[in-house]
């Protein structure tokens, strides 16, 4: 289930920051994700992008978020810190996340966004089950998706699937 909600205006600059990196990541061959997360005040902790090309799939940004954090945050700094991300977790990146003992996720693209376009693209469905954050880890707060902001996501997905835009 998506969360429908106004954004401010803090949460999508940080969500055009995860698009930027996303568009990295794609202009780097991989696939286009990227996440930040920002501590309670605001301040970004840590950024990064897809890096899946070298063939080690679990190099997700929000998985590497949750190691970073692990290392480096004490857990009242992770539970009060923010993850933002052009789209929804994983169920990998989801529990890694909830183990971790980060606070809110707030994405720009929700799963159920990726499998529609994917379905109408004739992309197959990839080797693991395309579930909500919530289905994977109920505990977590959530907030998604952005309807101008999906649109760029959507944009740079058909781009890594050799879709014409019109």
């Amino acid at each position: 289930m998506e969360n429908f909600f106004e954004l401010t205006q803090q949460d999508r600059n940080y969500l055009q920051q995860c698009v930027e990196l996303a568009r990295e990541a794609l202009d780097d061959g991989d696939e286009p994700f990227g996440s930040v997360l920002v501590s309670a005040e605001g301040e970004v902790l840590f950024t990064d992008r897809n890096r899946i090309s070298g063939g080690d799939h679990t190099r997700h940004p929000e998985f590497e978020i949750a190691r970073w954090a692990a290392e480096h945050l004490t857990e009242q700094q992770r539970g009060s810190a923010v993850v933002y991300t052009s789209g929804e977790h994983c169920p990998m990146c989801s529990a890694a996340h909830a183990l971790v003992g980060l606070g809110r996720i707030v994405y720009a693209t929700s799963n159920e966004q990726l499998a529609a376009w994917h379905q109408q693209w004739g992309v197959p469905a990839g080797p693991v089950a395309s579930l909500p954050i919530n289905a994977v880890a109920p505990g977590v707060q959530t907030a998604g998706p952005d309807t101008e902001l999906a649109e760029q996501v959507r944009r740079l997905h058909m781009t890594l699937h050799g879709i014409e835009q019109h």
